[in-house]
């Protein structure tokens, strides 16, 4: 009795510190995620509030609920909201399919196909990083412009679908695949094509989605490569768009609002979809540690 009962009273003590941390750590994350969700709150609220109502003295938590703000955003014939969406759509998709075919074709030659020069050109891709984009904007736009691509879907995505970092992700995440998988595709007559395209890629899916998570939100999230080549409001994106509610004469409170809460739910719905596929893929492109 007497030896038991000290180890009583530290488990008991145990016990009680581990209900403490827990509750700590409850209520760290709670208020995380309320400081995460208010700016998405504040962009609801004002969504559905009158411009008087954004702007005016007497702040009230809930909005009038301006349903009307909807239609008023997409039958403005100025902005062509909806047009802007269906750009930003396609131009999102196209660029993330065509950045993680030529990306990952490249990264994968980089790291399985034997060839002398291989570091050399690896070291010339990871030198692209270090050039600033102003650098190459002023020569990438004359060479857009001198094609015929300004205000074309070829300008505002081609530009864009080799990115010297995704490049090197896939080169470090195909390090670390397992070899013995490719041997066996070898042994059954598969080339490096056929390695790559029936072995590698359907048992990278994980990867293959956050890469294209992230660059499905840069492309969406473009903004002076689009302003610049979209010059017809036909060709802009949901960004420039957005943009245009602001003007020296005039600020469209509650069309900006309601513009940005549109926008952004399909950033929303791809991340909510993909979050789990995102972290693993980050975990895996072997830059940890």
């Amino acid at each position: 009795m007497t030896s038991t009962a000290p180890q009583l009273g530290k488990n008991r003590r145990k016990k009680r510190g581990s209900v403490l941390g827990n509750t700590g750590l409850y209520l760290a994350v709670g208020i995380a995620a309320l400081l995460f969700l208010l700016p998405f709150y504040l962009i609801v609220r004002n969504a559905l509030s009158t411009d008087q109502e954004i702007t005016g003295e007497n702040w009230k938590l809930l909005p009038s609920f301006q349903w009307g703000n909807i239609s008023e955003l997409f039958d403005d014939q100025t902005v062509q909201f909806g047009r802007s969406l269906w750009n930003s759509t396609v131009v999102a998709v196209l660029m993330t399919v065509g950045t993680l075919l030529v990306c990952s074709l490249a990264g994968y030659g980089l790291a399985r196909i034997p060839y002398k020069h291989s570091n050399k050109v690896f070291y010339l891709v990871l030198a692209t990083l270090m050039v600033p984009t102003a650098v190459t904007f002023v020569p990438s736009f004359v060479l857009v412009s001198s094609l015929g691509w300004v205000d074309t879907y070829r300008g505002l995505i081609i530009p864009g679908l080799f990115s010297g970092f995704t490049c090197f992700l896939f080169r470090q995440y195909f390090l670390g695949f397992p070899k013995e998988l490719e041997e066996a595709a070898r042994v059954d007559g598969l080339g490096y094509w056929g390695a790559y395209w029936r072995i590698v890629v359907p048992n990278s899916l994980n990867f293959f989605a956050a890469i294209a998570t992230i660059t499905f939100i840069s492309g969406w999230n473009a903004f002076l490569w689009p302003l610049v080549i979209g010059q017809d409001p036909n060709s802009w994106t949901v960004q420039i768009a957005l943009s245009s509610f602001m003007t020296n004469q005039t600020v469209n409170f509650h069309l900006i609002f309601m513009a940005t809460a549109v926008s952004i739910l399909p950033l929303v719905f791809v991340f909510l979809f993909l979050q789990r596929w995102l972290v693993q893929g980050i975990a895996q492109t072997g830059i940890k540690g």
